[in-house]
């Protein structure tokens, strides 16, 4: 009988309108960056940042998708900061990260159907937690909190401040620890099949994939390999589903 259900954030709970096509939108995040620290009165030329941000932000996170331990955002700008020989000493480092995540964060919306199938979920008796894998713990409480979905879910657990990634079984401990329940009798849900089903399978959760944005380059490597017990085409399908697992 499943008691509880874990949600992934940014293609499940909430859509966004870039088509996670994040390198698209990364050039205007790394200029409002770029814009923030100058006003904060560092000196530094802005092609040389944005290109050192970007070199060592794409190191890292090739890094992070194979040993997934986090690698936080506040870190990345510190190395390019060391990386150019820049002190960030007097910085306000938490907002200017707020200010390079700002182009993205307006670009999300509520998922379809979201407040209904946590509102039916809730009342149904199910307990609610979302695990998120983000480089940046304040972004994704940002995020939340914009969307309105704090009052449904306890706890909320973000791969940065947790310091390892899905698929690391680790990272749902705080929520099995919260809720006194074994993995058996809880459900990972998700848009990604190498972290959110990968992840619930290492754990002994059963999981259901939601297909709404999940027609990725990852999936498609995964689509035969890593299979989740159920599939759902939108939110609205999850309560039936769930009743049947």
């Amino acid at each position: 009988m499943l008691r509880g259900a874990i949600f992934d954030l940014g293609s499940t709970l909430i859509s966004n309108e870039f088509n996670n096509r994040w390198s698209i939108l990364r050039p205007s995040m790394i200029a409002s960056l770029t814009f923030d620290l100058h006003a904060q009165g560092l000196t530094l030329d802005a092609d040389s940042f944005a290109a050192a941000f970007t070199r060592v932000f794409n190191d890292f996170d090739a890094q992070r998708q194979t040993h997934f331990k986090e690698i936080t955002s506040d870190y990345v700008l510190r190395t390019t900061f060391n990386s150019l020989g820049l002190n960030p000493d007097g910085l306000d480092l938490a907002r200017a990260l707020a200010a390079y995540f700002a182009p993205s964060e307006a670009l999300w919306k509520p998922m379809p159907g979201v407040y209904e199938t946590i509102e039916t979920l809730r009342v149904r008796g199910l307990k609610l937690a979302i695990v998120s894998n983000a480089a940046d713990d304040a972004n994704v409480q940002r995020l939340i909190d914009n969307h309105h979905l704090r009052p449904y879910f306890d706890p909320i657990v973000v791969s940065a401040a947790a310091g390892v990634r899905k698929p690391n079984p680790r990272i749902f401990d705080p929520v099995f620890a919260a809720w006194h329940l074994p993995p058996a009798e809880v459900v990972m849900i998700g848009d990604t099949l190498g972290a959110d089903i990968l992840g619930a399978h290492n754990v002994g959760m059963k999981s259901v994939w939601v297909t709404m944005e999940a027609d990725t380059p990852a999936n498609e490597a995964h689509q035969h390999t890593i299979l989740p017990d159920a599939v759902a085409d939108s939110l609205a399908e999850l309560p039936d589903l769930l009743a049947k697992l």
